[in-house]
């Protein structure tokens, strides 16, 4: 490929690769932005048929129970009283391994939820970790790509992970996680969920609030080392799978103490981080979790293809008192995983039985397509009709937002302590000696592998800026490695 200005699949010159379209700084993601569409759409087609992330999965169904009163905060019925149950089904995964890879890799694990609510199927897309590698949706493909095999070595390539993270310094702190001590879990049951993104909870009186959830492990916390890791990855590489499974089967059901951290609206404008940077957490101090259920898998699936494979999650199925928020990489994401299924499984995936509402029924004007099952015989499939058919409800899901400023191609706006490093350093200075230790380990031993100096040297000085003594022990043995 020739040298020049980057293009759109057109041809035409992109002016900017690193912030989508939004309504104002700060405000929702627009459609028109055409690049960041293209990139997702082509991006969700370059694998068939497993999933071009998130490929490698486990999942069992299960029971949510409220444990305490949060209809001060949302009106989602399914939250509308203590004790209400509701039921669930979690895939687990890993990210970048297709579907015959090893379970115990250091990877993020998505933690997919998905419940089954009178008000139709509300998922929860999230991952094992509180935070992400980027900001913005229109990084995601890029970033994918660095992570799988070089389109012409075939292999995952050092070069191209570090060259992407020493370019794009936000990542510092999910890198500092990933490489930490819960970078890969012992089992499935032995970590902990968050939902990452900041989320919209209304009211029955239309007061507005943003929310994180947290999911935390009753069984645990456990991790592998990175030597425990390549041994049980080479030995069982369906450890985590056969894990969850097992343990389902003998009734030792695994389960997870749901909390959110819960931030009046008005406080998002002042608050010292962006509060929709999904590189950033809100600490604990600022916005403690309130506890407000219990999460609990209780029954395998009795066909891995049917109810794993084709179960398909979107960020985008909310349900009333619940809805999004400005994160640029919700609002990518809102797109692109449904855009995903419906490519990957089929116009018809909400059909199949481990997607279709189970405590309500989907009333819709969608016809025909690919494994399309007859439901709706012979009624009318347009609305308004006088036939007696579905009708609006005139009532959102969730409250707007006002927004100013002219459209274009905008960075989201910048809080108090916004910077790539500041969490990231907290976090390593929240570790004992003996996690940093490792840490160092783990990073310095794939850094080394890279081939070029000025690409190890840009990938240490983001976690120097973290931190001083981050950066210096990183630096010094990465050269012991590197000779």
């Amino acid at each position: 490929m020739t040298q020049g200005p980057l293009t759109t699949e057109a041809g035409a010159p992109v002016a900017d690769n690193q912030n989508s379209e939004t309504a104002g700084v700060g405000g929702p993601v627009l459609v028109q932005d055409q690049l960041l569409m293209e990139k997702l759409a082509h991006f969700n087609r370059e694998r068939i048929p497993e999933r071009v992330v998130h490929a490698r999965g486990a999942g069992a169904y299960g029971t949510f129970t409220v444990t305490a009163d949060v209809t001060a905060y949302t009106r989602a019925s399914f939250l509308s009283e203590v004790g209400k149950q509701t039921e669930t089904f979690l895939r687990f995964s890993t990210v970048a391994g297709n579907l015959g890879s090893a379970d115990a890799v250091r990877d993020p694990r998505g933690f997919a939820l998905k419940f089954y609510t009178e008000d139709g199927n509300y998922d929860l897309v999230g991952n094992n970790t509180p935070v992400f590698f980027i900001k913005d949706a229109i990084k995601f493909p890029d970033f994918i790509h660095t992570q799988k095999r070089d389109p012409y070595t075939g292999s995952q390539e050092a070069d191209n992970v570090w060259d992407f993270w020493g370019l794009s310094p936000e990542s510092t702190h999910q890198v500092t996680w990933l490489f930490g001590d819960r970078g890969i879990p012992a089992t499935l049951r032995h970590m902990n969920g968050y939902g990452s993104h900041t989320f919209q909870w209304n009211n029955a009186a239309g007061e507005v609030f943003w929310v994180k959830y947290h999911f935390k492990t009753d069984q645990g916390i456990k991790n592998l080392t990175q030597a425990e890791a390549d041994k049980l990855a080479g030995t069982d590489p369906d450890s985590h799978q056969r894990d969850l499974r097992e343990s389902i089967e003998r009734g030792d059901y695994p389960s997870w103490t749901v909390q959110v951290q819960i931030m009046p609206a008005a406080d998002a404008a002042t608050y010292r981080f962006n509060p929709f940077d999904l590189t950033k957490v809100w600490p604990h101090e600022d916005y403690p979790p309130v506890e407000i259920g219990k999460l609990e898998l209780n029954r395998n699936p009795e066909n891995v293809f049917a109810e794993v494979e084709q179960s398909i999650f979107s960020p985008a199925h909310f349900v009333p008192g619940i809805g999004p928020s400005p994160d640029k990489m919700l609002q990518g994401r809102l797109f692109a995983y449904g855009d995903a299924h419906r490519y990957r499984v089929g116009i018809n995936a909400d059909h199949l039985p481990v997607n279709r509402p189970h405590a309500t029924e989907a009333r819709t004007n969608s016809r025909d397509g690919f494994l399309y099952d007859g439901r709706h015989k012979g009624a009318k499939n347009y609305e308004p009709n006088s036939f007696g058919g579905p009708f609006q409800t005139d009532r959102p899901l969730w409250s707007g937002e006002a927004v100013t400023g002219a459209t274009g191609s905008q960075a989201a706006p910048s809080h108090a302590e916004d910077t790539d490093f500041v969490q990231a350093g907290n976090l390593y200075r929240l570790m004992s000696e003996d996690e940093r230790a490792r840490l160092i380990e783990n990073l310095s031993g794939f850094i080394a592998k890279v081939s070029r100096d000025d690409i190890a040297e840009r990938a240490i000085n983001n976690f120097r800026q973290a931190d001083g003594d981050f950066g210096k022990r990183l630096d010094a043995a990465v050269q012991a490695l590197r000779g």
